[in-house]
Order: C-alpha cells, then structure tokens, then sequence
C-alpha cells in the first residue's frame, strides 16, 4: 500500500472509531444527565470543572463553551487543586470532575476533599466501576470502545467524547435558559462574531457623506452629487421623504438609453420605492438585505426619514461577512 493510502485509510479509520464514540454516547443521555442539567441550571453558584492530562484540556474547553454560553464556570486543573488551588471551589459550586480511567492518583486526592466540603460531584468519566464512578452523585458515562490511536493509547476517542458530552450539557442549558443572540453578543463583544451580534447601522453609515437630490434635479447635477459624496449613488428626496435612488448604474443606462440627457431629471432615472433600512437595524440585517437584492448601497431611515447611506464597502472593513 502507498503511501497516500495508509494517510487516507488511517485518517478514515480515525474519524470511524470517534464517530463510534460519539454515536455510543446516546444511551448516556438518561436521568444522570438530566439531573446535572436540572442541578447546574439551579446552582447558586458556579460549575468547577476539574480533569488531569488531556482530561484536563478537554475541561477548559467545556469551561470556555459554559462561560460563552450563560453558565458560570471555573477551570481547575486536579494537580493544582491539591497543591493549593482547592481553595477556588465554593460552598455552592457543583464540581464536574473528567477522567477517563476515574482511577488517576491526583482525583483520588481531590474527590474526598471536594466531597468534605459538601459539593455535588458529577463524573465524565469512562469506567463505570472506578473510584471516581462509585464517589460521584451522578455519572455521564463517556466510555469507548477503543481509542483512535493504533496502540489504543493516545486518548483521541475518550477525548472526543468528553468533549461532546460537555457540548450536550452546555447546549441543553441554552436551551433551558432561553439564551437568545443578544445575550451571547453582550459577553462576545470583540471581533467580527461580535460585531455580527451587535454592531448597529447607526454606528457605520454615519461616517459617510449624505447623498441627496430632489425629484426634479438636473442631471447635472445628479452627477455632481453622487460623485462629490464618493458613495455610488445618491437618493432622491421629496418633501422630505424618500421616494428613489440613483446609482452609478442608473447614470449608465441613462446614458446608453437617452440621447439629450440635458431633458432628464432625477424622476426620470430614480429606482422608485428603494430598499431601505433603519438606523437601528443590525449592520449583518443590511448585509443579508444588500446579498438579497444584489445590491451596494441602502438608504438609511430614522423614523422614516432619509438620513443617509451604508454601503458594502462599510460593512466589509469592519469584516463582517
């Protein structure tokens, strides 16, 4: 067998075992884990998860997705927990202790300590039968068949399912908290995920210019306006309301279709009865807007009045795509 084929079957065989893995978690979803979702959702304090090695890696994360998802919780690696760092689990934490053995020396240490102080214990772990199973109130059983690695050593299927058993846990409290995208943009306000969840129209179309004409403006000065406010277009106002758009492309056709374009007047070219948008939209709603209608540019209403202009330009510097 070549080369190639060995990476290609290996990585195969790879995704088959932790696929299994996963697969075999659904019979863990039972009164154990409904009981840790029920317990975690009520906690008056926050959750400590707690693991050594990989098990231990594979805690932060499930801190990290429980913090950015509404669930305050605490990593704590098992070795500094009994060198020290014992001292961040409070009266009212529930500790989620990782292992896949449920037999490593430094849990042994930790449990009797956490469960003196009277702190509920739930296992992810992969031995029924080991000391941490039997310490533990509840257990979500991440057992495998055999991990991915080919000496059936390297954690790689425990880990992944560790991992999914955090994610079922943190997705069900979403679900039971009624997490909705506004609370998750308030704790992820960096970066473009952030801006996506937050960032206003209000707060990128007021750096342009604002375009504007009446209906019955010369062409002359139709050109002027859209090229000395450097936006494509310009929108078309009556009395005080808008009623159309010009953009480059209405000039174009205008050109191509009308001999003396001296005869024009704004009316004459406009796109009637524009797309638009409110100011206090989100920016990622006039995106979705501008994708939709193939378009660059969106008029800008605060309560319905015509205030300016947002383009694609504006939005993709912000890097929001």
């Amino acid at each position: 067998m070549s080369s190639a084929n060995q990476i290609k079957q290996s990585a195969l065989k790879t995704i088959a075992l932790e696929s299994e893995a996963i697969e075999s978690l659904q019979s863990s979803i039972n009164q154990d884990f409904i009981d840790t979702v029920e317990m975690i959702y009520n906690l008056k304090g926050r959750v400590i998860v707690t693991g050594i090695g990989k098990s231990a890696l594979i805690a932060a994360k499930i801190v990290a997705t429980f913090n950015s998802t509404g669930t305050s919780s605490v990593f704590l690696h098992a070795a500094d927990a009994i060198h020290g760092d014992l001292g961040i689990v409070g009266k009212d934490d529930l500790v989620i202790a990782i292992s896949k053995s449920g037999e490593t020396p430094e849990i042994k240490v930790l449990l009797p300590l956490i469960k003196a102080n009277g702190n509920t214990v739930v296992a992810i772990v992969g031995n029924k039968d080991s000391y941490l199973a039997k310490q533990a109130d509840k257990i979500l059983n991440t057992e495998v068949k055999q991990e991915a690695c080919p000496n059936n050593l390297a954690p790689t299927s425990s880990t992944t399912a560790q991992l999914v058993m955090g994610d079922a846990l943190a997705v069900s409290l979403v679900k039971l908290r009624g997490f909705s995208s506004k609370d998750f943009a308030r704790i992820h306000p960096g970066g473009a995920l952030g801006k996506r969840l937050y960032m206003r129209v209000a707060d990128l179309f007021v750096n342009n210019q604002v375009p504007k004409v009446k209906t019955d403006e010369t062409m002359q000065n139709v050109i002027i306006e859209i090229s000395s406010k450097m936006l494509g277009a310009t929108a078309v106002i009556d009395d005080g309301k808008l009623v159309g758009i010009i953009t480059d492309g209405d000039l174009r056709r205008a050109f191509q279709n009308h001999e003396n374009l001296r005869e024009l007047k704004a009316a004459d070219i406009m796109t009637k009865n524009p797309r638009s948008i409110d100011e206090e939209n989100l920016v990622v709603d006039a995106l979705t807007l501008m994708r939709e209608n193939n378009i660059t540019q969106l008029p800008v209403l605060k309560k319905q009045k015509y205030v300016g202009v947002i383009h694609l330009h504006d939005i993709l510097k912000e890097g929001i795509i």
